[in-house]
């Protein structure tokens, strides 16, 4: 039953009043987006003070929230309580059948060899002989996107956060098969901390996985010689470096590949700052590793845990920064925006993720207690998630050459 604000203060005043030493109590109503506030200052920790109200504040039929405004403590009632939908788990699997069968089409076309007759028969013989590549391809990567997705669920669901289960999305004739996947939480989560731990934990279970795949894999493709000139490359692709990748490369192959032939009258410091952000000069005629599709799927795991920890708006490093900085997190989202902006020059892709950065990045997860802080566990936990990002961020993720 819904009550109206001057009811639910009524009822609502005299549970408030055990946590907290009121100043004030303001009546609400639709356009101010609450029902009734109280302010004051808090007679206990925020936590147990909301532990003790959520339950209370539900019974009553609203929806509780934490807030800090003009320096005061503040309670909010919100109007009615959420009850999280039921979720179809028949569109999860249909969906992860799609990106499986699409990713494994992508897996079987990724390294095609040898001439390869060009009528619709000869390619699809062609692709049919390479389905065992593409299932360990798919197998990999999936295995990537599924502990980056179940990591978000499982703390989700430790924190008693309604969540659904992960929605992979297909996207065929793509180089990966898929657009990667995501989860839906029904509702806020309690507060900085659960924030935290449901936003990083995908990407931190994603990359426990992703780097032995991509370790294996490197260990298992070989060297080889890169061609000695631009028409030699034309229609090949070459992916770009991580700093991770670059170490992972180092530890298996014993050299930071693309080795060069020479360093085009550059220092090798400069040449490799350079070759990073840039992926200019072009290695011709060096040494690097030929990606297997184990290899290629733990790099792609890379590419996508980077993507996932750009912080800004509702991504896992949206969440991190907001738990770290609040409200100066979206003084930092333009920042992002031009500084994709700018390494669109270099890869063109990056302006759609400026885009998309510029329309969505704005708005970020808001936890219903906002007065918990980090504790310094979780504090130290945010920064390592930050420096994550940079270790795995690909300035020019891919090249192509020509068609």
């Amino acid at each position: 039953m819904e009550r109206s604000p001057v009811e639910l203060a009524d009822r609502l005043r005299p549970l408030v009043e055990e946590v907290m030493h009121l100043s004030d109590v303001t009546l609400g109503n639709e356009q101010l987006g609450f029902a009734v506030r109280f302010r004051g200052e808090l007679l206990r920790g925020s936590e147990e003070a909301f532990d003790r109200l959520d339950p209370s504040f539900a019974r009553e039929g609203a929806t509780l929230l934490f807030r800090k405004e003009d320096g005061q403590d503040t309670v909010l009632a919100l109007s009615g309580v959420i009850n999280p939908d039921p979720s179809n788990a028949l569109v999860n699997a249909a969906l992860f059948v799609l990106t499986l069968a699409s990713m494994v089409f992508a897996g079987a076309l990724y390294g095609l060899e040898g001439p390869i007759d060009q009528s619709s028969g000869g390619i699809f013989r062609a692709i049919v002989a390479n389905i065992p590549n593409g299932l360990v391809f798919a197998g990999s990567l999936f295995a990537i996107l599924g502990a980056h997705e179940f990591g978000h669920y499982l703390a989700a669901r430790y924190h008693k956060c309604a969540v659904t289960l992960p929605y992979f999305l297909p996207f065929p004739g793509s180089l990966f098969g898929t657009l990667g996947a995501f989860i839906r939480l029904k509702e806020p989560p309690r507060n900085r901390k659960v924030l935290l731990d449901i936003g990083l934990s995908g990407p931190l279970a994603g990359l426990v996985v992703a780097i032995p795949i991509l370790l294996i894999g490197l260990a298992t493709s070989p060297l080889g010689s890169l061609p000695l000139n631009l028409a030699a490359e034309t229609g090949s692709i070459q992916e770009g470096n991580s700093l991770l990748y670059l170490a992972a490369k180092f530890v298996t192959k014993g050299a930071l590949l693309p080795e060069p032939l020479h360093y085009a009258g550059l220092s090798p410091v400069v040449y490799w700052i350079q070759y990073y952000f840039l992926g200019t000069p072009t290695p011709f005629g060096g040494t690097d590793v030929f990606l297997n599709h184990m290899a290629w799927a733990g790099w792609a795991g890379l590419l996508v845990t980077a993507l996932n920890l750009i912080p800004a708006g509702q991504l896992d490093g949206g969440h991190t920064i907001y738990v770290l900085v609040g409200d100066t997190a979206r003084r930092i989202w333009p920042l992002i925006v031009v500084a994709l902006v700018l390494l669109g020059f270099v890869w063109s892709g990056w302006y759609l993720w400026a885009v998309m950065i510029f329309l969505l990045g704005k708005t970020y997860a808001q936890p219903r207690d906002e007065i918990t802080t980090l504790d310094p566990k979780r504090r130290a936990l945010a920064i390592f998630g930050l420096i994550v990002f940079v270790l795995v961020f690909i300035p020019v993720p891919l090249r192509v050459f020509g068609g």
